[in-house]
């Protein structure tokens, strides 16, 4: 069978070379618009393309406000402070996520708690969360939502889309308005997935998106926070260093952050947009095909859950056993097609075994059994 999967693979990309998980494509006016950015002179954290690419991707995701960072953990860690996280908080979040999401939170002096995930969507589950903040949470007096066990504040809610499949976030929405909690969406992975005709990273206070050399469009590095016209303006704020406005003078109005995108990499930013829904369409064409190829095979191919749509930035693969994982893993590799399997569960990592978390059984399932096959845009695609 994994052997047919390779093969597979292989006609796909049309090569015996190594095929990698997901490689980026330039085949757009990126070589352009990055020359056109040092015969400029502005290749740093100043220049048209940064406001391009922050205009373009707002009215791209209908967010009222998208302000360009660094990178996405740089996104997270301000989006996290602008919720109003502060040292000693709880954020709930699930564990099968890139590390980054919990590494954000950490920033801030908190620490996450892990609600379990659903397998339709691998993202947090809104049940597991309601059943959790029932069993061990409490409102107080001033609204506040507090830990039963020591009165710690419970601030902010953290899902992710994991692979660009959306979670069932309205569902959270209605759970996180009940016990006041701030939420935040990781859609990181998730650029162009449609939840019921909006686009993710927009139903929360706030979300972030990443551009990452990985990611289904990349400047290099980057991120992006998406917010309303009030929280956007006080993102933009604190990620330049909290710079007030001035002709000439050096005025800081309170501690900020260099989390600025540089326009170089705006420039790559702008152009890949540009070409982001053919690469979706691609991409939900491979997702079909393996798919189809799988049907009836001891691999489950993972599907979009119901009612969305997904952009597939990392087709997922659901094996019958760990034993068998660890076989496709390693005859894929060995053979030159880059596979590899869904993170480690943040709560067995040494940084986060302490923290608190509910019961895990979806999540430790899967963790145990998924691999991400490749699934880079296909050479020479024309939707």
């Amino acid at each position: 069978m994994f052997d047919s999967l390779i093969k597979f693979v292989r006609d796909q990309y049309q090569t015996n070379d190594f095929i990698p998980l997901h490689a980026p494509v330039f085949s757009g006016h990126e070589r352009d618009y990055v020359v056109e950015t040092i015969e400029s002179t502005f290749v740093s954290s100043v220049g048209a393309f940064v406001d391009r690419f922050e205009r373009d991707m707002a009215a791209y995701t209908s967010s009222p406000k998208a302000v360009a960072t660094v990178n996405g953990t740089a996104a997270l860690h301000a989006a996290l402070m602008l919720a109003g996280v502060q040292p000693g908080d709880l954020v709930l979040t699930q564990p099968l996520t890139f590390v980054a999401t919990c590494n954000a939170i950490a920033y801030c002096g908190a620490a996450p708690v892990f609600i379990d995930v659903d397998r339709h969507t691998l993202g947090l589950s809104p049940t597991a969360l309601e059943k959790w903040l029932d069993e061990y949470a409490y409102i107080d007096s001033d609204g506040i939502c507090r830990l039963k066990l020591d009165e710690r504040v419970l601030r902010a809610c953290l899902p992710m889309h994991t692979f660009g499949h959306p979670v069932e976030i309205e569902y959270l929405v209605t759970v996180c308005k009940r016990w006041n909690l701030v939420l935040i969406e990781d859609a990181a992975e998730s650029l162009g997935s449609i939840y019921k005709s909006r686009h993710t990273g927009t139903f929360g206070r706030l979300g972030i998106l990443s551009f990452n050399g990985n990611k289904i469009i990349t400047t290099g590095g980057g991120g992006m926070i998406l917010a309303g016209e009030e929280l956007g303006a006080r993102a933009k704020h604190l990620t330049t260093t909290a710079k007030k406005p001035h002709p000439y003078e050096y005025v800081h109005d309170e501690v900020g952050y260099n989390y600025r995108l540089p326009n170089i990499n705006a420039a790559l930013g702008c152009a890949q947009l540009e070409q982001l829904e053919d690469f979706i369409a691609c991409k939900r064409e491979l997702a079909s095909r393996y798919a189809e190829v799988l049907e009836g095979s001891e691999l489950q191919f993972f599907k979009e859950p119901e009612g969305c749509r997904s952009n597939y930035w990392l087709n997922a693969v659901i094996c019958e056993s760990p034993a068998r994982r660890d076989v496709l893993l390693k005859s894929t590799n060995d053979s030159g097609v880059m596979t590899r399997p869904i993170w480690k569960l943040m709560n067995r990592l040494p940084l986060y075994v302490n923290c608190l978390r509910g019961d895990l059984t979806n999540a430790e399932w899967l963790e145990a059994r998924v691999v991400n096959v490749p699934s880079s845009v296909l050479p020479g695609w024309k939707a």
